[in-house]
């Protein structure tokens, strides 16, 4: 390509269903790209929650792709609207074109009356705000077998995974999202949290990359992750247990075995993904050895933006409420109310 096309300026268009093969074909080749940025992944977000998935595309005159933006378009009666990007996702953001992409998100929001637009990742865009301080990641590569990763945990961390090796649990790997959707539940119900609908489950293990591994304890699932494989990554990304797994430590035996088996599929990198700074999920992923690096997300407002957070002292009695809640109760509205949440 000659040097004019390339400071050649861009125009910035929604895409079609026709331009899905080109979108996708540029997010595999694009080094910034992350599973969330798929057409699969928006997809199922609205397959599964309603929420639709828009992006919008950044083309040379010439026609030829220059960047992609994935969005869902977020509407809730509690949470109100926001542009995403990406939705139910941790990550996100411009891929290419990074300004042009954010001056027509921002414009297609005015179009659709959303006050916000918000970028989990990616490029900041000149002017937004953004906030380094809320959530944290944690990635590290992965051992080269068993016991050199089981060597790699901090000794504290490593007493406790080698008592959950000793332990009566068994590792069961599947796609069956309903057995995880039953352990998951009750984990955010636990939390304070509503869960996500099933069907969302579903249909990223029908569409991406995905599998289930499930610890069982004399047949009973305790505990349960299902996770994304991306470039040599897995990205354990649902996860957790019910009120035994604990006293069981069938999480940690979750872990290490997903660590055991990601690399058997030829992973060389763990994500343990984002938490809350300063929360104990965070400690827990430190306990692990893994460092935090903070994640910054960007956000363009014409108006108050959402809030969204269950830290926020707005929500610390609706937290308190739902960690009460029955659990058939809780999971009959729960997915009513996160569908809504982005």
């Amino acid at each position: 390509m000659t040097a004019p096309l390339l400071r050649a300026p861009v125009g910035v268009r929604r895409a079609r269903p026709s331009d899905r093969a080109r979108i996708e074909a540029f997010v595999r080749a694009h080094p910034g790209a992350t599973p969330f940025h798929l057409p699969a992944w928006g997809e199922a977000v609205e397959a599964a929650c309603g929420q639709r998935a828009i992006t919008l595309m950044a083309e040379r005159a010439n026609g030829t792709l220059a960047g992609v933006l994935p969005m869902t378009h977020v509407r809730s009666p509690l949470f109100g609207r926001a542009l995403v990007s990406c939705g139910f996702a941790v990550d996100g953001g411009a891929l290419g074109e990074a300004e042009a992409l954010a001056s027509g998100a921002s414009a297609l929001a005015a179009t659709l009356g959303c006050p916000s637009v918000e970028l989990r990742g990616g490029a900041a865009p000149a002017g937004w705000a953004v906030d380094a301080a809320t959530y944290v990641g944690f990635a590290r590569d992965l051992a080269g077998d068993d016991e050199a990763q089981l060597l790699a945990i901090p000794r504290k961390q490593r007493a406790e995974v080698r008592k959950a090796l000793a332990a009566d649990l068994t590792i069961d790997i599947h796609a069956d999202a309903d057995v995880h959707h039953r352990v998951y539940a009750e984990s955010v119900r636990n939390l304070g949290t509503p869960v996500f609908p099933r069907a969302l489950f579903r249909a990223v293990l029908a569409t991406m990359d995905a599998d289930v591994l499930t610890v069982r304890h004399r047949g009973r699932a305790v505990a349960s992750v299902l996770s994304l494989y991306w470039r040599g990554t897995v990205h354990p990304y649902w996860g957790g247990g019910t009120r035994e797994a604990r006293e069981l430590r069938a999480n940690d035996r979750m872990y290490v075995a997903l660590m055991a088996h990601a690399r058997a599929r030829g992973c060389t990198r763990f994500d343990f993904g984002r938490s809350k700074a300063g929360t104990g999920a965070a400690a827990f992923k430190k306990n692990w050895g893994f460092e935090p690096r903070p994640l910054a997300y960007a956000t363009w407002s014409a108006g108050a933006p959402r809030v969204v957070n269950p830290l926020d002292p707005r929500y610390a009695l609706m937290v308190r409420t739902w960690r009460r809640l029955p659990l058939p109760l809780a999971n009959a509205v729960g997915p009513w109310i996160s569908r809504g949440l982005g």
